[in-house]
């Protein structure tokens, strides 16, 4: 038989029971054949010597914001500032920049108030920098953005009754003047000037993005809230992903997270929607797993609390150095148990982002009284991020098969503020890695890139050392995952959150030939994060390569690792 590619001469852990490691792997139409001796007698098209280069399952980032990241790869890199007036600065030369360009807006990216000796930019010397032109500056959190007084007067905010809507806010001053930070649900009032982008620019920016997720072994992603809400980028959406696909600009596999706020009531035969004959979901009744391997949708994306360091998600005890502040919910419980069972109803998965303690009790309810009234959907139910968890939370979820994504990737470099936010009495509930694999709750690795960057081998690093910046080991050494649960994590385990796992997340013959091709094996490397990404093929045609004798596929000179935070 003549396949199209042999890979042989290499390290292949495949993380199947049944054969463990290989020495080579073959693929015909876009699917793994076979290994070692059942490739006797083949030939292929291509043959690579793999020098003894360690093939893993393609990585899964089960939670990220593709087109977010994209968009924001043409903004100024916020995070490289340290201090304010390094910050100014940026500013005052993107104005200069843009001089020719009356109206322009001044976009940036990746704000982190520790940066700044926890300060936040003064609105009345961004107005100073800016003048007239609209500003619009993004929390690495996403969860807050910064702007100024020329934007908030195109919002609205200066209207005579105006109110804050419902699950965000405009901070204001001690003088009740708003200060140029606007949270959560609010930045809609910034976004609304901006939206919708057109479908262009969205595929534009899907391309820069996945040609980067090629570059660190990423051969299939979630993103995480698309159409509606302050997430989505515009209520056509899906359309900007279905034309990079065609196009080939489209460089791994995506499953779209539909965000609640773009799911319309629908009415069918009083039979349909478990005998409701209402719900939530989108025209023609299409619902998640509608697609193809390449592109399908995933579940619904609820926000339910806030960010870790804006501290405003929702916690059932203060945060430290905030007396009285426990964060809060986007809305009241009650609309949150009607939306998501009207979506779930109807068929909908659901992914509900709960990052504090008491947004993840929330969850869980929500999430088991569905279930127990209509039984399972077509995709795991999840908690998106699961942040601060008490250890009594950790059975109910479990019980209940719900899948989780909390981000190692947070842990170095964000891990400090979280701990400083929470105190030593519950530093050991933040990002939780191996009690809950030891509760049995099925854990997804995941960047939310931007927030962090989508390096995944120092991801998987962190999963088993939990290291911060300053030396901390996050909750103690005993929350650390071993190296082959670490890398299941983004593969074998990711593939089953995402519902995939027929296809994806190990290596067995007939599954997709998705591979990461590393420099040497993260189960025993000393450093997961010192190895290198040498190649990744998607379907087993080469998306990123560095091997010799291969096939270029993406130009490795346009794609940077770096991701803006």
């Amino acid at each position: 038989m003549k396949l199209d590619l042999i890979l042989h001469g290499g390290n292949i852990v495949t993380l199947e029971e049944e054969r463990p490691a290989a020495r080579s792997v073959g693929v015909l139409n876009g699917r793994i054949a076979g290994f070692d001796e059942e490739l006797e007698g083949c030939t292929a098209e291509r043959s690579i010597d793999l020098d003894g280069a360690t093939v893993v399952p393609g990585f899964i980032d089960a939670h990220c914001h593709t087109t977010w990241w994209g968009l924001g790869l043409d903004a100024i890199d916020l995070e490289q500032a340290r201090g304010l007036d390094e910050l100014y600065a940026l500013l005052e030369n993107e104005v200069q920049r843009l001089a020719d360009t009356p109206g322009a807006w001044i976009n940036g990216t990746g704000f982190n108030h520790k940066h700044h000796g926890g300060a936040f930019p003064d609105i009345d010397r961004l107005d100073r920098i800016t003048g007239d032109r609209p500003l619009y500056l993004r929390h690495v959190s996403g969860h807050l953005s910064i702007t100024n007084t020329a934007t908030l007067q195109l919002a609205g905010v200066f209207e005579p009754g105006f109110a804050d809507p419902t699950g965000g806010a405009v901070r204001r001053a001690e003088d009740g003047s708003p200060n140029g930070i606007v949270e959560e649900a609010a930045q809609q009032l910034l976004q609304g000037l901006l939206l919708p982008y057109p479908v262009t620019q969205i595929v534009k920016a899907l391309d820069a993005a996945t040609a980067r997720y090629a570059a660190v072994g990423i051969t299939s992603f979630t993103e995480a809230g698309v159409g509606g809400g302050w997430i989505g980028h515009s209520p056509v959406e899906v359309a900007a992903y279905q034309q990079a696909a065609a196009a080939g600009r489209l460089h791994a596999r995506a499953q779209l997270m539909p965000a609640l706020d773009s799911l319309q009531p629908l009415q069918a035969n009083e039979a349909d929607m478990h005998g409701t004959g209402a719900g939530r979901g989108l025209d023609l009744g299409v619902v998640a797993g509608f697609g193809d391997d390449r592109l399908s949708l995933g579940p619904v994306k609820v926000f339910m609390d806030g960010s870790l360091l804006g501290a405003t998600a929702a916690v059932t005890e203060d945060y430290c150095g905030h007396p009285h502040n426990t964060g809060y919910l986007l809305d009241d419980p009650d609309v949150y148990r009607e939306r998501v069972d009207a979506a779930y109803r109807a068929g909908w998965p659901i992914a509900l982002h709960a990052i504090g303690d008491a947004a993840i009790d929330l969850a869980t309810e929500i999430i088991v009284a569905c279930q127990e009234r209509y039984g399972r959907n077509a995709l795991p139910n999840r908690i998106e991020h699961f942040g601060i968890a008490r250890p009594d939370q950790l059975a109910a979820v479990a019980a209940a098969g719900i899948a989780v994504t909390p981000q190692a990737a947070f842990i170095g470099p964000l891990g400090d503020q979280f701990a400083a936010m929470v105190g030593p009495e519950r530093e050991g509930w933040l990002y939780r890695g191996r009690s809950l694999v030891d509760a049995g709750i099925l854990v997804a690795g995941s960047s939310d890139l931007p927030v962090a960057d989508n390096n995944v081998l120092r991801a998987l690093q962190s999963c088993v050392d939990r290291k911060t910046e300053k030396g901390k080991i996050l909750g103690g050494a005993g929350e650390g995952l071993t190296p082959e649960e670490a890398l299941r994590t983004y593969t074998d385990w990711a593939a089953q959150a995402t519902g995939t796992a027929a296809d994806k997340g190990t290596l067995r013959r007939g599954k997709l030939a998705d591979f990461a091709v590393l420099s040497g094996s993260p189960l025993d490397a000393p450093d997961v994060s010192a190895l290198q990404v040498l190649a990744t093929l998607v379907g087993g045609e080469f998306t990123y390569n560095r091997l010799a004798g291969a096939a270029p596929g993406i130009e490795p000179a346009a794609q940077t690792t770096g991701a803006i935070q």
